[in-house]
C-alpha cells in the first residue's frame, strides 16, 4: 500500500497555480493562532487567504474567546505578501456534544477526533462555497498529534461532496511544527496545553 505525501500533494497543485500565474483563494480552517502562524506564512504566499475560526469543540468559553483574540491579533500583527482576513464561526457547542455523542469515553487521537475533524472541515466547506473561495483546508495537519491522513481523506470527500477544491496538506513536514514554534515565541503567542475540547482536558490531566 502506498503511503500518500500530501506535502508534496500540495506542492504540486501549487506548482499549478503559479504555472497559470494565478493567486487563488483559500478559506483557511484554523484551530488556533500558533498553529496557523506557519500555514499563514507559507500559503500567503501563493494564495488570497480568509482564516475562518470555527472550533465549536473548544471548552470553556473562556478558553474559546482567548483563542479568538490572539488569532486576530496575529492576522493583524503578521506581514504576508497577499491578503489575510479573518471571519469567526459560530460557536455552536451543542453541536460539538451531539457529533460525538457515543464516543466520549475515546482516547484523544480517535473516532471522536475523526467525528470533529469532520465537523470543522464540512462547516469550512459550507462557508467557502457560499463566499465563492477557490480552495479550502486546514491548518489541524501541523500538529504531530493529528492524523493527516484521516485528514485529507476527510477534506477530499468532503470536497467531492461540495464541488470545491480541497488543499492537501501536512503541515508539520518540513519542520512545519518547529517554525509555528518559534513564530508563536517570536510574537508572544498564547499557548494552551491541551486540543481544546472537554474530552482533551480529561486526557492531558
Amino acid at each position: 500500500m502506498n503511503v500518500i505525501n500530501y506535502q508534496k500533494e500540495m506542492e504540486k497543485e501549487i506548482n499549478k497555480i503559479q504555472n497559470e500565474g494565478i493567486v487563488p483563494t483559500l478559506l483557511l480552517h484554523s484551530c488556533c493562532a500558533p498553529c496557523s502562524s506557519y500555514c499563514i506564512e507559507y500559503l500567503s504566499e501563493y494564495f488570497k487567504i480568509t482564516v475562518l475560526y470555527y472550533n465549536p469543540n473548544i471548552y470553556p468559553q473562556e478558553e474559546y474567546e482567548k483563542r479568538v483574540l490572539e488569532q486576530q491579533e496575529f492576522i493583524k500583527k503578521f506581514p504576508v505578501k497577499n491578503t489575510v482576513s479573518f471571519i469567526e464561526g459560530h460557536y455552536d457547542t451543542n453541536r460539538f456534544y451531539e457529533t460525538v455523542k457515543g464516543y466520549e469515553k475515546c482516547q484523544e487521537g480517535g473516532e471522536r477526533c475523526f467525528l470533529c475533524y469532520r465537523l470543522r472541515l464540512e462547516e469550512t466547506a459550507k462557508y467557502a462555497v457560499n463566499k465563492g473561495v477557490d480552495y479550502f483546508t486546514t491548518t489541524l495537519s501541523i500538529s504531530p498529534l493529528k492524523n493527516a491522513t484521516k485528514l485529507n481523506e476527510i477534506g477530499l470527500e468532503i470536497a467531492r461532496k461540495y464541488g470545491i477544491k480541497y488543499l492537501y496538506s501536512d503541515f508539520k513536514k518540513k519542520n512545519g511544527y518547529k517554525r509555528s514554534s518559534e513564530i508563536s515565541n517570536e510574537y508572544g503567542m498564547y499557548r494552551q496545553n491541551y486540543c481544546g475540547c472537554i474530552f482533551s482536558v480529561r486526557d492531558s490531566d
